[in-house]
């Protein structure tokens, strides 16, 4: 029996894909597993970028999007690991991240899911890492807006648990289906993902199945992935809303049942029809004084900006050449040794290069060193790119609400991805 079984469901994200992978095996070293990536009929090149890249990952091509459940389903039943994972394809990992996870576990016979500290393409940490169960006032406060007034209350803010800290590690409900660690015999014992759920809620169903299982839940802080996050740019839309209300009324009709039913569809949809009333006037206030938003602009880099490339010469070398061939002349390319950003030095050298963007070197610099600066320059609008190591391609994202970005030769300056997984 392998230790630990990876499974990577993707769709269209060639380029994300080969990120995760590339990470992935570096955090496999001296671990007894197995890696399945399972694509929902990608039209891009994400079948043939596997095969050919990763000749060892065991490759399931569907001719369909059978949904992200049904797929993970597919690698779970051939899956021999002790332990498995479900990642999403969008993700990084850190060298140490499945070694300081598996320890967690063997020590805690009890957790049956664990869950880890996630960041954005920004260095931003990522709520959703932890997640009480959405019962009906959860899930209320969550699409009515008053769990983002009040995230740290402990009745308002249960949805992202916002009164626990995020450095520490707590017993939590729900698991993110973007890094869902769990023991093999526990998926036997509460059965796999539930396939009536095909774009939202599979995670939550199947953390709450392992706890009514008798097992317990973890959120595990020691370690940080980056979830590139495409699709939060719709979070904020009314499809949105009504996406998380059709998985919650599923995952309700399921676990409850009586009048508890009924006040949570009563609940959500008087708070999608709020929702759904405060966007209208929003947008008619706009329209009537004449306002536009620029949320989205305000993020988008400058054609003519600074670079600094984080690596050797050699690979500085590569990123420039990576960076010209996909259209970027206007740009100023710098480069800064990867000693020079330890030391909780990295804020000085980006503000004294003047930087608009950094781009990271894999071959030059762990994952986790790369995280750690991420982390360092959240907030000050430098945008952070990683050149992963013999790939030809530069990856990153403007902010927390923009989709993800790639520069490729042959590509527009500039290639907005959806990153999501199915």
């Amino acid at each position: 029996m392998k230790k630990l079984s990876v499974i990577v469901v993707s769709y269209n994200v060639q380029y994300f894909l080969e990120l995760a992978l590339q990470s992935v095996q570096k955090a496999l070293a001296g671990i007894p597993s197995e890696i399945f990536v399972v694509d929902n009929n990608s039209t891009d090149n994400s079948v043939d970028m596997v095969a050919s890249r990763f000749p060892e990952v065991v490759l399931i091509a569907n001719k369909k999007n059978v949904g992200f459940s049904t797929a993970n389903n597919q690698a779970i039943r051939r899956a021999t690991g002790q332990y498995v994972l479900l990642l999403n394809p969008d993700t990084v990992v850190q060298e140490d991240t499945f070694l300081k996870c598996l320890r967690f576990m063997d020590a805690n016979p009890e957790a049956g899911g664990l869950g880890v500290k996630m960041i954005d393409g920004t260095g931003t940490f990522l709520p959703e890492s932890k997640r009480g169960l959405p019962t009906p006032l959860v899930a209320f406060s969550k699409i009515a807006g008053i769990s983002r007034l009040f995230p740290k209350s402990r009745v308002f803010g249960r949805y992202h648990l916002g009164f626990l800290s995020a450095e520490e590690v707590h017993e939590v409900e729900v698991l993110s289906g973007a890094f869902m660690l769990m023991r093999h015999e526990t998926l036997d014992k509460v059965g796999l993902l539930d396939e009536s759920f095909f774009m939202y809620g599979e995670d939550v169903d199947l953390s709450y199945r392992i706890i009514l299982g008798g097992y317990k839940n973890y959120y595990f802080p020691d370690t940080t992935i980056i979830h590139y996050k495409g699709e939060s740019t719709h979070k904020g839309s009314l499809n949105y809303v009504l996406v998380f209300y059709r998985a919650m009324a599923i995952f309700y009709k399921k676990h409850f049942s009586g009048s508890n039913a009924v006040l949570f569809s009563k609940l959500i949809l008087i708070a999608i029809y709020a929702r759904a009333g405060f966007s209208v006037l929003t947008m008619s206030l706009k329209k009537l004084f004449g306002l536009k938003s620029h949320k989205r602009d305000r993020h988008k880099l400058p054609g003519k900006r600074k670079v600094l490339v984080a690596g050797e010469e050699q690979e500085f070398s590569r990123a420039t050449s990576i960076l010209q061939l996909a259209g970027l002349t206007k740009v100023q390319i710098k480069r800064a040794s990867p000693s020079s950003l330890q030391h909780n030095c990295v804020r000085s050298t980006v503000e004294q290069h003047q930087a608009d963007e950094i781009i990271f070197c894999g071959k030059d610099m762990p994952f986790a060193d790369i995280m750690h600066a991420m982390e360092s320059l959240k907030g000050t609008g430098v945008a952070c790119s990683i050149l992963p190591a013999a790939s030809e391609f530069v990856i990153g994202s403007y902010s927390k609400i923009d989709r993800g970005y790639y520069y490729a030769p042959s590509t527009s300056p500039v290639k907005n991805v959806l990153t999501a997984v199915f």
